[in-house]
């Protein structure tokens, strides 16, 4: 299958891509602002609104831990219902649709009726909408990605479609400050009602995101890939197809990235609130690390348009696996600056390098026609296997060994598998056009 990869001149980093960028990052914002509620909700509040009363904090805790896997388990789903849309309609008709969907979900977890009003329905209603949450997540991240670098030319493809990633970092910012500032209402109102604010506001974002997405133009390289009449009709099979070992790479690329990521953001602040840690500081961390990361992962982002897509994704995933002891160990010391400084180490360098790389990396190992599609189908399922039961797994190592431990372990063999991806790599595409294969040789 040929690829189809035209970079219009105009798209190099003038006007025509910032307006991509900018239009991008904002849905891309709003969108996983309203994703991660779930995940700082699951650490700091759902186990025991929606949960049986009565049990140890950490296993209620756990079962909301599993709706956050149910959530990833749906991604793939999302994948490929998004992904035939953004590869036979448009990027930009995808993309509105995935807003939709995790905006209305978002809204009505904070209408949703707690377990002691009734009983075993509220977890049930909770991971219906979650499962709504992780079919849109599925379908977004492959369009942000897309509509950014498919517009920008290859000499600088690294660093503009970092920005695609920067919207995760905002919105996982928005989310941890939302609830930041609804926990210094007294704990009462807090758990009564205090804590449904930050869902119930996202009905003001998603009003915004629905107008942004609905602006934005579409993809200029998919513009070209339409007129095409010979495009598979079915896009996930002929990606499946045509590019299996693609979608394996893309898979093994993502457990360290994405399952570490989990395992810094969100298991870490229970096991923070497990070691004594007051909730507040933890939260404060993994923000102010996030917005630390949104400058790093840009950085790397260029980095990887110098010195190639592999290197500095094999630089994050190794830091990852170096510093899993020491980010626990920093943890424990219970001092804010130590612990905010694991944060910085932890999303800063190890994550940024690898999520700054990869939108870049994963655009060149796909053919425009089914790009969508193979990228989400590798992306997608990869999330449901590494961030999807990372902070399951991880907390449930913490019950059974009530240490660090074995979560250092597991976040050491995550890295491993992808550097092994990483090894593999280089014999997968780019399929691309020979136009940008010069370029995309040496950054791939």
């Amino acid at each position: 299958m040929s690829g189809i990869t035209q970079n219009p001149p105009q798209s190099a980093g003038g006007g025509g891509i910032k307006r991509y960028v900018v239009a991008s990052l904002a849905g891309n914002a709003l969108e996983w602002y309203d994703f991660f509620l779930y995940a700082t909700a699951a650490a700091v509040v759902f186990g025991r609104l929606f949960f049986p009363a009565g049990t140890d904090p950490l296993v209620g805790t756990l079962g909301a831990f599993a709706g956050f896997a149910v959530g990833f388990a749906a991604r793939p789903l999302g994948g490929l219902i998004f992904g035939h849309i953004g590869d036979r309609v448009g990027r930009k008709s995808a993309l509105v649709l995935t807003i939709s969907i995790m905006g209305i979900a978002t809204f009505l977890m904070g209408v949703l009726p707690t377990y002691g009003q009734v009983g075993i329905l509220a977890p049930v209603l909770l991971m219906m909408l979650r499962v709504l949450q992780g079919a849109a997540a599925g379908g977004e991240w492959g369009g942000g990605v897309l509509l950014i670098s498919e517009n920008a030319s290859a000499k600088r493809r690294g660093f503009f479609s970092a920005f695609s990633q920067g919207g995760i970092n905002i919105g996982f910012v928005l989310a941890s400050g939302a609830f930041f500032l609804v926990q210094s209402l007294p704990q009462e109102q807090f758990m009564t009602w205090g804590w449904r604010l930050p869902f119930l506001f996202s009905i003001v974002l998603f009003s915004v995101g629905i107008y942004v997405r609905y602006r934005l133009p579409e993809s200029k390289e998919f513009e070209a890939v339409k007129k095409d009449t010979a495009r598979p009709r079915v896009p996930v099979l002929a990606a499946i197809k045509s590019h299996p070992k693609e979608i394996l790479v893309t898979m093994g690329l993502r457990m360290a990235e994405n399952g570490g990521s989990y395992l810094i953001t969100s298991f870490s602040i229970v096991y923070g609130v497990h070691v004594g840690i007051d909730a507040g500081i933890l939260l404060s961390g993994v923000a102010l690390s996030m917005l630390f990361e949104f400058g790093t992962m840009l950085f790397f982002g260029d980095l990887s348009d110098k010195i190639g897509r592999r290197k500095v994704y094999a630089l994050g995933a190794a830091a990852l696996a170096v510093t899993a002891f020491p980010f626990f160990t920093l943890l424990d010391t219970k001092t804010p600056v130590l612990v905010i400084l694991a944060y910085f180490i932890g999303n800063g360098i190890c994550h940024a390098a690898m999520i700054g790389s990869q939108p870049a990396f994963f655009h060149e190992l796909f053919s425009a026609e089914i790009r969508y599609s193979g990228m989400s189908v590798g992306h997608e399922l990869a999330a449901v296997f590494a961030g999807g039961v990372a902070p399951l797994i991880a907390t449930a190592l913490l019950i059974n060994y009530g240490s660090s431990v074995p979560v250092a372990i597991y976040m050491i063999i995550l890295a491993g598998i992808t550097l092994v991806a990483l090894a593999f790599s280089g014999k997968v595409g780019p399929r691309i056009s020979s136009r940008d294969a010069h370029v995309a040789k040496e950054h791939v």
